[in-house]
């Protein structure tokens, strides 16, 4: 191998400082022009618009309120009713809802009447339940302030905190008499789903959310009734919000024979379709539905009847046919957005149209009152009450 002889040439150090400091120049500048039409024109006008205000704006302004307010804004700009922003407090707050989580007392109570918050539930084992709070208790007063109309919302938050610490409230019982019980609050795991075997022999599900834990609920519920020799089942998903695609399809499993029992379709095309096996419930099925019946309880109506004839009682659902995914930001917050389609297992989608219950069975402002604060009674449930005529010869 030859090499050719070259003759060496000394380069000045400052030459070859400046062709160094050139080079990072250069560099820099093609980085950042390489970032600035990455961002593109719309990045552009949010960078330039925040640069006047950091520098021309004369006023005082709240920094994480400004940017929290501008992230609401580009969700809401969508026009998509179902993506939505929260504040990271708001996003803390989701994250353990929907792990069917909250810290606080153990206690449901009725907000039917302004003047007074009726105690409906305790929660077993719960602190309330360990200092002596009673179903039927009326709370008088939280932390020595009394409940009055225009404070009750302000009590209600209030007998929530942080967990570890207490409240006192003064109790009304049922026997007339007042007394005052402190409560530590705690870490309540709230039930996704409660069931009864009724007096007319159907068990009656009601399904709250479709968050974590909801299909082993559903399906303990279901092993019981049927051990407990239930002639058909009745799943009532109103005032229910939805959840999560995976708990869905876990109890469209449970209880629909083999077939495809939902379809997504997600924004890059990818499509994914959820099958049920071959074992199911095989008993007479109802489903009760209203206005307020979202996402994942409106789909199991749809797909109940559509799978197994399931009888749907009660008013058209919302219509919902997308599902988000939540991004959490770099600050704590986080983006709920809309990021695919779903269909029933035929291929159906509910936007817009929802399902239409057969029978449509309306209830009365008053009844659906009672409902949501669930102190409806069966006999006076005339949805319920369809349902069962349908079912039960």
């Amino acid at each position: 191998m030859e090499e050719t002889k070259k003759t060496r040439k000394t380069i000045p150090r400052w030459k070859a400082l400046l062709a160094c400091f050139l080079c990072l120049v250069l560099g820099a500048t093609a980085a950042v022009g390489g970032i600035w039409a990455a961002i593109g024109e719309d990045g552009r006008v949010l960078l330039q618009a925040q640069r006047l205000i950091d520098h021309r704006f004369v006023g005082e302004y709240d920094q994480d309120l400004q940017r929290q307010t501008t992230l609401k804004a580009m969700v809401d700009g969508l026009g998509d009713r179902w993506s939505y922003y929260l504040t990271p407090s708001q996003y803390q707050s989701t994250l353990a809802a929907r792990a069917n989580q909250y810290v606080g007392v153990g206690v449901t109570v009725s907000r039917e009447d302004p003047n007074d918050l009726v105690i409906l539930e305790v929660t077993p084992g719960g602190p309330a339940e360990e200092a002596g709070v009673q179903a039927g208790d009326i709370i008088r007063a939280v932390d020595g302030t009394d409940l009055t109309p225009e404070n009750r919302e302000d009590c209600i938050a209030a007998i929530r905190g942080e967990e570890g610490t207490t409240v006192v409230l003064t109790l009304q019982g049922t026997d007339g008499t007042t007394r005052e019980v402190t409560v530590e609050r705690r870490t309540i795991q709230e039930v996704s789903a409660h069931w009864v075997l009724t007096q007319d022999g159907v068990g009656l599900i009601t399904i709250y959310n479709f968050y974590t834990g909801a299909a082993d609920s559903v399906t303990q519920g279901v092993e019981e009734l049927q051990a407990q020799g239930a002639k058909a089942l009745i799943l009532d998903v109103r005032y229910n919000p939805g959840g999560y695609v995976h708990e869905l399809v876990d109890i469209l499993d449970l209880l629909l024979p083999q077939g495809d029992v939902f379809i997504s379709r997600k924004y890059n095309g990818e499509e994914t379709v959820y099958t049920s096996d071959e074992d199911f419930v095989d008993l007479p099925l109802a489903v009760l539905v209203n206005e307020e019946s979202y996402s994942a309880a409106e789909f199991l109506a749809a797909q109940l009847r559509e799978g197994a004839d399931a009888l749907v009682v009660g008013t058209r659902t919302c219509g919902k046919g997308y599902s988000q995914m939540l991004y959490e930001l770099s600050d704590g917050s986080a983006i709920g957005l809309s990021t695919a389609r779903y269909f029933t297992g035929s291929g159906v989608s509910l936007i817009g149209s929802g399902v239409e219950p057969d029978p449509v069975v309306e209830l009365s402002e008053e009844a659906n009152t009672r409902l949501l604060n669930g102190d409806l009674p069966l006999e006076e449930d005339l949805q319920y009450q369809a349902a069962v005529r349908a079912l039960v010869p």
